[in-house]
């Protein structure tokens, strides 16, 4: 198994019971795993039964694991002061709050959230080293989708305007001075440097999203959710990350024969639904069915999450070491 593990699905799926399961299942077989929480619901401190914030600590009572959760909020301030300070170190007094206002616009607009979040999923990859595994409880479908797209855009982005800067900088100079030797080299341009910097960065990520990370689906046995992770699969595969398994979760139990009366019809016709459901999932995707996992009545946290981590049948072999 990969380092890196994600575990994805539309809201309100059991995700983040998931992800901490299958994190307290590779913490029991001696790896060192963090769980890393993207959904900005977090409520992984709620089914470990204990308060996280950006930075790892370790889950009370359980040896191996750790857990964090990403401020979104904070992640998106954090994206916008330092875009601002790059920007503005770079031009004259005249021009910064026209920058500024333009910086502020643009992080408003629609994909600024994931932007600023697939930035700090870059930075928890890149300093992971200490752990042997990694595990990401992502935010909904759509969201982790554009999230896990934006490599392949924004390194050909980046490569254009770096082009494009380039340019600029030889039609000043040449304005400027004529013939006489620049005063500025472009391989000393920090704008260049900035923008050549966060390709590299994009470049890192896409390669180890698809080399060096497993990527689980989470879903319900209802229609929405079935054809959610119908659209989620193909959509994943375009940009060449490969579905390893599907989660099927907060699925009915069966009545025992001898149940009658109006809950026990409505729970046997809901079972019955459920498990047709369940046969279509297996027959349709070409993804393995890697867990079943049954509704609980109670909160999964303590004894019943060590019962879901026993029901996923997903490998948790210490990770092979990448050439």
């Amino acid at each position: 198994m990969h380092r890196f593990v994600f575990f994805g699905g539309k809201g309100g799926v059991g995700k983040t019971t998931v992800s901490c399961a299958y994190g307290l299942k590779c913490a029991q077989a001696g790896l060192r795993t963090l769980v890393v929480s993207t959904d900005p619901a977090h409520s992984t401190s709620d089914v470990l039964d204990q308060s996280f914030g950006d930075d790892p600590a370790a889950v009370d009572g359980v040896e191996n694991l750790w857990a964090m959760e990403i401020d979104p909020d904070e992640e998106i301030e954090a994206h916008l002061t330092e875009t601002k300070r790059a920007m503005t170190d770079q031009v004259s007094p005249s021009v910064v709050n026209e920058i500024e206002r333009q910086i502020e616009l643009a992080h408003r607009t629609p994909g600024a959230y994931e932007a600023a979040l697939f930035d700090r999923l870059i930075d928890v990859m890149r300093t992971s080293d200490e752990f042997d595994r990694v595990v990401f409880d992502t935010s909904p479908t759509g969201g982790t989708l554009r999230l896990l797209s934006l490599p392949e855009f924004l390194e050909d982005w980046v490569e254009r305007l770096a082009a494009k800067r380039e340019q600029s900088i030889d039609l000043f100079e040449k304005a400027a001075i004529g013939d006489k030797e620049a005063r500025r080299k472009r391989e000393d341009d920090p704008i260049i440097d900035r923008l050549l910097e966060r390709k590299e960065m994009f470049e890192f990520a896409g390669e180890t999203l698809r080399n060096e990370a497993a990527f689980f689906l989470v879903l319900n046995p209802d229609e929405l959710s079935i054809n959610e992770t119908g659209r989620a699969v193909d959509s994943l595969d375009e940009h060449g990350l490969a579905i390893r398994g599907l989660v099927v979760n907060k699925v009915a139990p069966e009545p025992d024969p001898d149940e009658t009366g109006r809950g026990a019809t409505y729970l046997r016709e809901r079972y019955e639904t459920e498990q047709d459901r369940i046969s279509r999932i297996r027959e349709e995707f070409d993804e393995p069915v890697v867990a079943v996992v049954e509704q609980r009545i109670r909160e999964v946290k303590g004894d019943l999450l060590d019962a879901v981590a026993s029901e996923l049948d997903i490998d948790v072999d210490r990770p092979t070491e990448q050439s």
